[in-house]
């Protein structure tokens, strides 16, 4: 070992309280302390912060890191100041007093790192600081918002290229979670790296159980999955605001510590809802996808889609919010043909009114595409998700997918329901869309049934013993499979094409799906192995314990310890502080602050007794 490698791991073990690092983690590492550019790309989870945070400890200057939104500095310097990293961050949140505290720290070299916007960055003044301080080292975080081709394309990242411009000698260090191969050259041309380090890590997320069913009733199907984790974090997204604030309210009405979060909201409102969500007072957000990159909140066990996202790469960042602490959680993505559709247009629309190139519509329209294929197929999610960002996924079998689970069954005589769909469309003269068919379908006696006498026909509540919405669903399934065509436009009709009447005449089979059933879902839960040997209950208690000191504190409860480490206490029970120095996460300044209150709290656990929660936790 030489001594960059000593310095490495002792940097390590004093802030984080970490004995060895992932070998991506470690060429990173090294590319940040040697100063050359470097393009990262590791799965949320993977360990990207450790990659820009220990080059300049070990390197002993100051790096400065670009960061897109406020609240995610916050989290990041409020987690590094509680394990005693010197960091700061400069954003429009300051109140004067702590702006001029930051700056004069800076003039000092106090800090190790910098966290600031990219607007920011840029500034005039800022150069000039950068050059008075001879800053050489700069961490693009989120590195896809600089491309066009990417799923979150932020168009003050493009102006990061002045850096290379005003400042000939810095080294780049660009990092994301997920980026195709397209993108990931994009970042490389934009940024002007040179020469650069490319470490790209497995996409792969094996914590993740990924399912997709078809949505038959959103609010019903996301109170039957949160029932799974009662008292834990979770993140439902819709497409719409009004869709937030009624299942939001749905799920409090069942219990649940639920609140929504969307653009339209009050920006006060908005920022209470994060902050409770973070200190573990809310355990439900439902929200679009403003609430996006600032969360940051690592213990998130369940990640629900109420409708498909526009891309592959938005499912993977937002799903990806989930299980961050390396531990189980699961990932649903509630999937109807309609979902592309509604996109669609909303796609054409966006576009229309930007004027956008012919080629952005187009890239959009094949993200799009992209992402149906995933949800309605039925092939490992894992592989799926692989194979999109260019890698291969060697196992035949993930065990953690709804498909490779065994969870989703055939309707049985799929072709003859198919028969009665299809003909349903032909016996209405190819005239309505999706709704008509599957109320004609259904049996229902609604004044257009009436009106057009379609209780007439001979395919009449053929389906009667079906929901609606389960028929609705599999009309759709015929749509995304290619065996019925929808028109264009504000009303679209559903029309018969050549694969059709193949179907029709027999000579096609079809399958269609539908979920085995919750029960199922229930007992398939892949986390046993997290909980061998954890004394839940005590577990509980110190959450308990840890939500308190972040209240106390004020800083994210997972600031305090993740949720490994607590289970991880819940498995050990130190009750010295040897014993807790050697628990995985904690690092010097949190043995320092925390062992002794979190030690006394466990001895009396192991005695019997209640633990005094509201104790001074200071060690001396």
């Amino acid at each position: 070992m030489d001594a960059v490698d000593s310095q490495i791991q002792a940097t390590l073990k004093k802030f984080w309280g970490f004995d060895t690092l992932r070998p991506l983690q470690e060429a990173a590492i090294r590319a940040g302390i040697e100063g050359r550019d470097s393009l990262v790309v590791m799965p949320t989870g993977g360990g990207k912060s450790l990659c820009y945070q220990v080059p300049p400890i070990v390197a002993r200057r100051t790096d400065v890191v670009v960061s897109p939104l406020i609240a995610l500095m916050k989290d990041q310097v409020d987690g590094l100041r509680q394990s005693g990293y010197p960091a700061a961050a400069l954003h429009s949140g300051l109140d004067p007093d702590s702006q001029r505290e930051v700056e004069s720290g800076m003039a000092e070299g106090s800090y190790r790192l910098i966290f600031a916007a990219p607007e920011r960055l840029v500034s005039p003044r800022f150069l000039q600081w950068l050059a008075n301080a001879e800053i050489r080292n700069f961490a693009v975080d989120e590195a896809h918002c600089i491309s066009h081709w990417g799923h979150d394309f932020r168009p003050e990242y493009r102006q990061l290229a002045e850096l290379k411009h005003r400042l000939p000698a810095v080294s780049l260090h660009a990092f994301t979670a997920t980026a195709t191969v397209r993108v990931r050259d994009d970042i490389i041309a934009q940024l002007r790296l040179r020469d650069p380090v490319e470490l790209i890590g497995s996409f792969d997320r094996p914590n993740l159980v990924y399912r997709v069913l078809p949505r038959t009733d959103a609010h019903a199907q996301t109170l039957e999955i949160l029932n799974r984790h009662r008292g834990e974090a979770a993140i439902v997204y819709c497409l719409s605001r009004r869709e937030t604030e009624e299942l939001a309210a749905a799920l409090a009405a069942h219990g649940l510590r639920a609140a929504h979060y969307h653009a339209g909201m009050d920006p006060e409102r908005r920022r209470r809802t994060q902050e409770e969500f973070m200190a573990e007072r809310l355990d439900v957000v439902v929200a679009t996808v403003a609430f996006g990159m600032g969360i940051d909140r690592s213990d998130v066990r369940c990640v629900i889609h109420t409708a498909m996202p526009k891309s592959i790469e938005h499912y993977q960042q937002e799903a990806g919010r989930a299980g961050r602490d390396g531990l189980p959680a699961e990932c649903v993505l509630l999937y109807s043909g309609a979902d592309a559709m509604r996109l669609q247009s909303l796609i054409e629309r966006s576009a229309a009114e930007a004027q956008a190139l012919p080629q952005v519509l187009e890239t959009s329209m094949r993200l799009l595409q992209q992402m149906r294929s995933y949800a309605s197929s039925l092939r490992c999610r894992h592989a799926a998700l692989s194979e999109y960002f260019g890698q291969r996924y060697e196992a035949d079998q993930c065990g953690a997918c709804d498909v490779c689970l065994d969870e989703v069954a055939g309707v049985e005589d799929g072709t003859v329901t198919a028969q009665k769909i299809l003909s349903c469309i032909a016996r209405t003269d190819q005239r309505f869309g999706a709704a008509h068919i599957a109320d004609v379908l259904v049996g229902s006696a609604n004044a257009r049934i009436r009106q057009w006498k379609h209780d007439k026909l001979t395919t009449y509540g053929l389906l009667a013993d079906l929901p609606r919405k389960s028929v609705l669903n599999l009309v759709y399934q015929l749509v995304d499979q290619g065996l019925v065509d929808r028109s264009d436009g504000e009303r679209p009709i559903l029309e018969l094409n050549s694969l059709s009447w193949e179907v029709m005449r027999g000579e096609r089979k079809v399958q269609l799906q539908q979920p085995r059933g919750g029960d199922r879902v229930a007992r398939t839960r892949a986390d046993s192995e997290s909980w061998e040997g954890v004394d839940r209950a005590l577990f509980e208690s110190l959450r308990e314990l840890r939500r308190e000191l972040a209240m106390q504190r004020g800083v994210p409860a997972y600031v305090i310890f993740g949720d490994a480490t607590l289970r991880e206490l819940a498995r050990l029970k130190p009750t010295t502080l040897e014993d807790f120095a050697g628990v995985r996460g904690v690092g010097e300044k949190k043995l320092q602050d925390l062992g002794g209150g979190f030690v006394a709290h466990i001895r009396e656990y192991c005695a019997g007794s209640s633990p005094q929660r509201h104790r001074d936790t200071e060690t001396g």
